[in-house]
C-alpha cells in the first residue's frame, strides 16, 4: 500500500513539471514555440532528374557549336536512311558508350565526342584501316606510341577499350588547347595537327578567315565534322528523322578485373561464363589466344560476370590455365627449323604466329609456342611488354649470302691473279739474277 502511494505521488510531481514546462516555453518571446504547419523549410533538398538512358545523358552534355552546311544535311539524310546500319552501330556501342561518357564528363569535355567512334570505326574496336589505323578510335601506329599505347606481338593497346579512350581524349584535349576550336581540333584529329596549322597559315597570309569551313583540306577531312554533326543531329532528336535508337541503359556495362596469371582466352571466357566472342569484344587488344598477366594486368568483363569469374577462378582445379607461352628465337633461322625446335608442324607454327611464306625469323623474335606440362612460370614482364616479331625475306637473305660468297670468290680470284703475276715477276727476277750472275762471271 505504501508502495502504491509513493508511485501515485511521483506521478503527480511529474505531471506538474510537464505543465510548468509547457507554460514557460510558450509564454516568453525567447522560449521555444510549437512548430506550426508549413513552417518547415525545404532548402537544400534537390530533385534528382537522372537520365532515363545514355542517349539522353549524351544530349544533355552537348556544348559544341552546331555546324550547318549542305554537307551536314547530306550526311544526316544518309545516316537516317540506313536504319539497319544505325541499329548495328547502336548495339555494338552499348558495350563502350557508358565508359566514354563517364570519361568525357570527368574531363568536362563535350559529350557529343562520345559519338566520334561511330565516324571512325562504326564502334568496332578491331577495325583496321588501309592506312594501318587501328581500334575504335583509329590510331595510327606512330600516334598510338606517342600516347603510350603499346603495340607488340602479344597485344595492341590501340584496340584496348580503356587505354585507347584515354589516349583519344588526351589527344583531343591537346588539339583543342592548340587551336581553341572543337571543329579545328577534330580536323586535326583526322588530318594531322601539322596539316591544319599549315592550312591556317596559308589563309592568314592570304587575308582569309581560318575557321573549319574556310580552310582548304582533303575531302575526307571536309566530310569529317559534318558526319559527326549528322550523328549529333540524329541522337539529339531521333523522331525528327524517323529513327529509333537502340536503348542503352545509363549504367556501366563492364568492370575491370585483375588477371591473376597467364591464361588462354577460352579459359578466361569459360571462367566468366560468357561466349568467347563477347570476351573478345571487351578485350580486343588481346589478339592472340593467350593472355599474359605481366602485360595484360586486367581484363574487362560484363558487370554481372566479374564476380562469376572470380568465384570460378578460386574454385577451379585447372592446373595449367595457359596452353601457350613465349619462346625467343636464339638466332636467325628458317621457319621450318624453328618449328622443329619447338615440336610443332611448320603449318601450325606459321598459323599461330602469322608468318607468311618465304620469310626468315630474326634472332630475338618472340613467338607463341605450346606450353609444356612442367612449365610453371608465367611469361616475364620484359617479354610480355616488349616482345616483337622480326622477319626478313628469304630471297634477300639468299642474295646477301650470294653477294658475300661472290665477293669472297672474287677476292680469291684476284688473289690468284696477283699471285700469278707475282710469280711471273719473281721468275723474271730470277732470270735477271742469272743474267747478272753471268755478267759478273764474264767480268
Amino acid at each position: 500500500m505504501r508502495f502504491l502511494l509513493a508511485v501515485f505521488t511521483l506521478s503527480l510531481v511529474l505531471l506538474t513539471g510537464c505543465a510548468n514546462l509547457s507554460e514557460s516555453t510558450t509564454a516568453g518571446n525567447g522560449g521555444l514555440s510549437a512548430i506550426k504547419q508549413g513552417s518547415v523549410k525545404r532548402d537544400g533538398v534537390a530533385t534528382l532528374n537522372l537520365p532515363n538512358d545514355l542517349w539522353e545523358r549524351i544530349r544533355k552534355g552537348y556544348v559544341m557549336p552546331d555546324l550547318e552546311t549542305d554537307l551536314v544535311n547530306d550526311r544526316t539524310q544518309w545516316y537516317a536512311s540506313k536504319p539497319d546500319y544505325l541499329q548495328r552501330m547502336g548495339e555494338r556501342s552499348g558495350k563502350y558508350l557508358y565508359h566514354i561518357v563517364e570519361e568525357l564528363e570527368a574531363r568536362k569535355m563535350p559529350t557529343e565526342l562520345a559519338l566520334l567512334p561511330f565516324i571512325e570505326s562504326a564502334f568496332n574496336p578491331q577495325a583496321v584501316s588501309s592506312a594501318r589505323a587501328s581500334g575504335m578510335w583509329q590510331f595510327m601506329p606512330a600516334t598510338g606510341k606517342s600516347f603510350d599505347l603499346k603495340q607488340n606481338v602479344f597485344r595492341d593497346d590501340r584496340r584496348d577499350v580503356q587505354a585507347s579512350t584515354r589516349a583519344a581524349l588526351d589527344y583531343l584535349e591537346r588539339l583543342h588547347k592548340m587551336f581553341g576550336d572543337w571543329h579545328l581540333a577534330l580536323a586535326a584529329y583526322n588530318w594531322g595537327e601539322g596539316n591544319v596549322r599549315k592550312a591556317i597559315t596559308r589563309n592568314q597570309r592570304a587575308g582569309l578567315p581560318t575557321g573549319y569551313t574556310d580552310l582548304n583540306m582533303p575531302m575526307e577531312t571536309r566530310m569529317y565534322v559534318p558526319k559527326l554533326q549528322a550523328m549529333k543531329n540524329i541522337v539529339g532528336n531521333p523522331p525528327a528523322y524517323n529513327v529509333v535508337l537502340t536503348s542503352i541503359p545509363n549504367h556501366p556495362y563492364f568492370q575491370s578485373v585483375p588477371l591473376p596469371r597467364d591464361m588462354d582466352v577460352t579459359v578466361a571466357a569459360k571462367l566468366a561464363d560468357i561466349p568467347v566472342e563477347d570476351f573478345k569484344a571487351l578485350n580486343p587488344s588481346a589478339h592472340r589466344p593467350v593472355l599474359l598477366a605481366a602485360g595484360t594486368t586486367n581484363i574487362l568483363l560484363p558487370w554481372d560476370n566479374a564476380e562469376v569469374f572470380q568465384r570460378n577462378y578460386e574454385a577451379s582445379a585447372i592446373a595449367r590455365m595457359a596452353t601457350w607461352t613465349a619462346w625467343i628465337a636464339p638466332t636467325t633461322m628458317k621457319v621450318a627449323d624453328a618449328a622443329k625446335r619447338v615440336n610443332m608442324s611448320e603449318a601450325d607454327f606459321r598459323g599461330i604466329n602469322n608468318i607468311p611464306p618465304r620469310m626468315l625469323i630474326k634472332a630475338g623474335s618472340a613467338l607463341l609456342v605450346p606450353r609444356s606440362a612442367n612449365m610453371l612460370g608465367d611469361v616475364t614482364a620484359q617479354v610480355a611488354d616488349n616482345g616483337h616479331l622480326d622477319l626478313s625475306p628469304e630471297a634477300v637473305a639468299k642474295r646477301k649470302a650470294a653477294a658475300k660468297g661472290g665477293k669472297h670468290a672474287k677476292g680469291t680470284k684476284m688473289a690468284s691473279s696477283k699471285e700469278g703475276k707475282g710469280a711471273g715477276k719473281k721468275q723474271a727476277a730470277n732470270k735477271g739474277d742469272k743474267k747478272g750472275d753471268t755478267k759478273v762471271a764474264k767480268k
